[in-house]
C-alpha cells in the first residue's frame, strides 16, 4: 500500500463535528453523604502501569470489580460502572453471580473508592445518569433507577424502559445515549460477522437480502421517559452499522458513533485476498454521523483503507475494489486502524487538562478478539485533536500500557487490562474502566509533575 495513502487513511478522515459522550456506570448503596472529591490523586511511580504524556498521572480508583464496561460519574463524584454478566455460559457450567452494576464512592478524598456497593444480578454494558435517574442495560432490557441527589445506591426498584431487545447470538453491547428532548438512542449490534448463510464459514455466501437488519445491526430510538416500551423494528433509527459502540452527540446536535468493522477477510476468502496482510489493515474502524434513516452498508460493504471508500464485501461478489452495492451507502466521517475495536467516545469539556485537550475527543480502543495474523493492536486510549469541532491533524496515543505485557505478546488471553468506558469527573479527571482486570483508573494532570 502506498505510504501516503495509509497515512491519510489512518488519520481521522474528514468529519464535520466530533462527539460528546456520557458513558455509563452502575452501583448500589444506602450511603447519602456527599463525596469529597480529591484535588490531586495519588500517583504510583509507574502511573499504575500506563504510559501517559508529560504531566499526566494515573492512579487506581478501584480494582478487581469484574468485567467492568461503561461507566458514568455523578456531580458529587460517585462512580457507577456496568458489569457484564450476559455472556453465554458453556454447557455444564453455572453462571457466576454478577451484579448489574457497582456503585463506588471516595468518602475521604484520597482518590480511591472506599465504599463499594453491588446492585442487581444481570448486568451488561451500558449505564448512564440522565435527568435524576440511573439508566442500566440488562441485555434484553433497559431499566432506570431513581437517584436523588447525593444518594449512592438507589432505594426504589427499577422501572423497565425498553424490553424484548434481541441478544444472542453475536454482539451484546447495549450502549446508549440521550437526546436533548429525552430521546433514548440504543445500539443493537449484529448477530453475525457478515450475514452469511453459515456464519464465519469459509466462502459461505451472504444472505441477500439480509433479514438480520430488521432487528439488529443498527441504532434504535425510544422515549427515555416512557415506561414499558417494547422493542420493535418500527423503532429503528438507522441501519447497516455492525456494532455502533461509543454513541454520543456532538456540539452541533448531531449523533455520532464508533462502529466496528467486520472480521476474517483473508481467513475466509483466500482466493480473493491472497495477501495474508490484507486483513491486518482492513477494514478501517469507522466513526459515523447518524441521521434518521441512514444506511451504513453492513453487511454488503466494508471500508477499504487502501481504497479510501466503502467497497463490496466478498460475500456479495466483492474483490476489494468493487463498489456496486455501496455507492448509495453512508460512508464514515473518520477512520482509524483496523481491528482496534473502539468502545467509547468522549469529548473533553472540562478545564483540568491543558487547553489543547479541551474540546478534543478521547476514544478507547479495546483491542480485537483475533486480529488477523499480526500484532494485537488496540488496548489504548487515543486523543483526536480538533479545531472548531472537527479533527485537526493526526490522532495521538494518549494512554497505553494497559495490557501489561510486551507488544509482541499482547493477545486477549494475556492482556491484564483492556480499556472500555470513559467518563469525566466533576474535577475534570478522566475515569477509565477495564473489563479484563476489573480496574477503574483515574487520570489527572499536574503541570509540576
Amino acid at each position: 500500500m502506498d505510504s501516503y495513502v495509509r497515512e491519510v487513511a489512518l488519520l481521522a478522515v474528514t468529519f464535520s463535528a466530533l462527539v460528546a459522550q456520557g458513558c455509563a456506570s452502575g452501583t448500589t448503596t444506602s450511603a447519602r453523604s456527599e463525596t469529597v472529591v480529591a484535588a490531586t490523586a495519588p500517583c504510583s511511580a509507574d502511573n499504575a502501569g500506563l504510559t501517559l504524556p508529560p504531566g499526566f498521572c494515573a492512579s487506581v480508583f478501584a480494582d478487581s470489580l469484574g468485567r467492568a464496561r461503561h461507566l458514568t460519574v455523578a456531580s458529587n463524584g460517585d462512580v457507577y460502572v456496568a458489569i457484564e454478566g450476559t455472556r453465554p455460559v458453556p454447557p455444564g457450567r453455572t453462571a457466576p453471580a454478577t451484579p448489574s452494576f457497582i456503585a463506588l464512592r471516595d468518602g475521604n478524598g484520597d482518590g480511591r473508592a472506599d465504599v463499594i456497593e453491588r446492585v442487581g444480578s444481570r448486568g451488561n454494558t451500558g449505564i448512564e445518569l440522565h435527568d435524576g435517574y440511573l439508566y442500566v442495560d440488562e441485555g434484553e432490557r433497559i431499566v432506570r433507577y431513581a437517584r436523588p441527589e447525593g444518594q449512592l445506591v438507589p432505594s426504589l426498584p427499577p422501572q423497565v424502559i425498553v424490553q424484548g431487545i434481541p441478544m444472542n447470538p453475536g454482539h451484546r453491547a447495549r450502549n446508549f445515549v440521550f437526546g436533548k428532548s429525552s430521546e433514548l438512542y440504543v445500539n443493537v449490534g449484529s448477530p453475525s460477522n457478515a450475514c452469511q448463510v453459515k456464519d464465519r464459514a469459509v466462502e459461505s455466501p451472504g444472505k441477500d437480502a439480509c433479514e438480520e437488519l430488521e432487528t439488529r445491526a443498527g441504532i434504535w430510538k425510544f422515549d427515555a421517559s416512557a415506561i414499558g416500551q417494547n422493542f420493535s423494528p418500527a423503532a429503528r433509527y438507522a441501519t447497516g452499522s455492525r456494532n455502533s459502540t461509543g454513541l454520543a452527540f456532538g456540539d452541533n446536535g448531531r449523533l455520532y458513533a464508533m462502529t466496528h468493522g467486520r472480521d476474517q477477510l483473508h481467513e475466509n476468502w483466500l482466493k480473493v485476498f491472497t495477501d495474508s496482510t490484507y486483513g491486518h489493515e482492513n477494514p478501517g474502524e469507522e466513526m459515523i454521523q447518524v441521521e434518521q434513516g441512514d444506511d451504513f452498508g453492513w453487511p454488503y460493504c466494508y471500508y477499504a483503507v487502501d481504497r479510501l471508500r466503502l467497497v463490496d464485501g466478498p460475500e456479495y461478489g466483492g474483490d476489494g475494489q468493487k463498489t456496486t452495492r455501496c455507492a448509495s451507502k453512508e460512508g464514515p466521517v473518520a477512520v482509524y486502524p483496523a481491528h482496534w475495536a473502539p468502545l467509547s467516545l468522549l469529548v473533553y469539556r472540562a478545564t483540568a487538562f491543558p487547553e489543547r485537550y479541551r474540546g478534543g475527543a478521547f476514544i478507547s480502543f479495546h483491542g480485537s478478539w483475533n486480529r488477523a495474523r499480526g500484532m494485537q493492536a488496540g488496548g489504548k486510549i487515543v486523543f483526536q485533536p480538533t479545531a472548531n469541532g472537527a479533527p485537526s491533524g493526526r490522532y495521538e496515543i494518549f494512554a497505553d500500557g494497559f495490557a501489561g505485557v510486551p507488544p509482541q505478546e499482547i493477545a486477549p488471553a494475556t492482556a491484564k487490562h483492556r480499556p472500555v468506558g470513559l467518563a469525566v469527573g466533576p474535577d475534570g479527571s478522566l475515569y477509565v474502566a477495564d473489563d479484563a482486570g476489573g480496574r477503574i483508573y483515574r487520570i489527572t494532570y499536574n503541570a509540576q509533575r
